[in-house]
């Protein structure tokens, strides 16, 4: 819990607690709310597979690009400081994106709509670790179904707006949540401000993280895996599931829609009951296999009935992901400092998301070469074999900091 000298107990708890969960409401919007209505901005912006294969790629190799990099403003001007940039980016983005006359400039907009969804990446575990030390399972559990929640909102609403009031206002509302969001990290910062704490409270020791070569950490090489095989299967299905269920399960539109929303909100329980359970777990491995498990179901029931018990496979894809609150939760728990835990979250979702913004890329070119989905569905089933490896390394409790100084020690001469 922090202490009386570095933040004022009700600003730094209440104020966090809210800030954490609006946040994470917003943090996967941008990414969830074009493929649903990608035929109807086609009718004005050209969208063939390739162009919404990038698009479908933007969001982890954005998010990978701000796990690299986010760790160096966070040490700059504090972690409060940059959420305020993130969720500005976030809202700058979602408006560009609706006002785009054309595809780079729709793709410019969802870089800046996604890369502040990245930075939020980042810093929800710090913040998490800083803020509420004691309740890291419980708190991560919660911005987990939020992120679900977030996630889930935009493919049911998508199609409906559309059609009322045409694809850019579907696209642009979402700046209207991302300002909200704004209120109580400024709150926070004007508080802190007042208590003449702000530049002790926010800002991160650089000496602390800079120089922490998480590369030499078996647990953070484990989580970065898991976490791609969690980014790169829901980005992939993000990005493709519409259009698959569509041409397999000849399903319409909106009800492609509605499975898309299904995969999204199959993360809510999982997000209430995995972080605290990851807490408690000395083998969080366990954990990782069962999702594993899940994406194996839900892929050879798409590939031999897809047409047979759909909401079934869908269900089952959605709950694969349930590594990614593992990963969230496992950096709080895996991370002896706060400065650990932002090194830990950046170097994490680095690897995460660089490996899985590959994903939706090969299935759209694995799609086009064959002409069907049967190959890119066992592509996806294939790759979730690095979640098991993952899962075999983190059977222990261990600490990214106590394996490299262990490293050190070891190349000593």
């Amino acid at each position: 819990m922090p202490s009386e000298n570095s933040v004022p107990l009700w600003a730094g708890r209440t104020l966090a607690l809210v800030g954490i969960l609006t946040v994470a409401l917003n943090l996967r919007v941008a990414v969830a709310a074009v493929s649903p209505i990608a035929d109807v901005i086609a009718r004005d912006i050209p969208l063939d597979s390739a162009a919404l294969g990038v698009l479908g790629a933007v969001a982890p190799a954005v998010f990978a690009v701000a796990a690299l990099f986010g760790v160096l403003p966070a040490r700059r001007f504090g972690l409060e400081r940059v959420v305020v940039l993130a969720i500005l980016t976030m809202a700058v983005g979602h408006i560009v994106r609706a006002i785009a006359p054309d595809y780079v400039t729709l793709v410019i907009g969802t870089v800046l709509a996604i890369g502040g969804g990245g930075l939020g990446n980042v810093l929800l575990p710090p913040l998490v670790k800083k803020y509420f030390p004691d309740r890291i399972g419980l708190l991560t559990a919660g911005y987990s179904v939020t992120l679900s929640i977030g996630a889930s909102t935009p493919p049911v609403l998508a199609v409906p707006l559309a059609d009322a009031a045409g694809w850019r206002f579907s696209l642009g509302i979402w700046a209207v949540l991302a300002v909200a969001t704004l209120a109580p990290w400024v709150a926070m910062l004007v508080n802190q401000r007042r208590a003449r704490l702000a530049q002790d409270a926010a800002v991160l020791p650089p000496e602390e993280h800079t120089h922490l070569p998480l590369w030499r950490s078996p647990t953070a090489w484990a989580i970065g895996l898991a976490f791609s095989v969690s980014a790169g299967n829901a980005y992939a299905i993000f990005a493709w599931l519409a259009q698959m269920l569509i041409d397999i399960a000849g399903v319409s539109r909106l009800e492609a829609g509605a499975q898309l929303a299904l995969f999204a909100l199959v993360g809510l329980p999982a997000g209430i009951v995995v972080p605290p359970l990851a807490a408690r777990m000395k083998n969080v491995g366990v954990l990782l296999y069962i999702g594993v498990a899940f994406f194996v179901v839900g892929y050879l029931g798409l590939l031999l009935a897809p047409q047979t018990a759909t909401a079934v496979w869908v269900f089952c894809v959605g709950a694969g992901p349930l590594i990614f609150p593992v990963c969230l939760a496992l950096i709080g728990l895996r991370a002896r400092t706060e400065s650990g835990a932002i090194a830990l979250s950046g170097f994490g979702q680095g690897v995460g998301y660089a490996v899985g913004s590959v994903y939706p890329i090969v299935i759209g070119v694995l799609h086009d070469v064959t002409g069907g989905w049967d190959v890119p569905l066992v592509a996806l089933l294939v790759s979730t074999v690095a979640a098991i490896v993952a899962g075999l390394i983190l059977t222990q409790r261990r600490y990214v900091e106590d394996e490299v100084a262990a490293a050190r020690e070891a190349t000593r001469p």
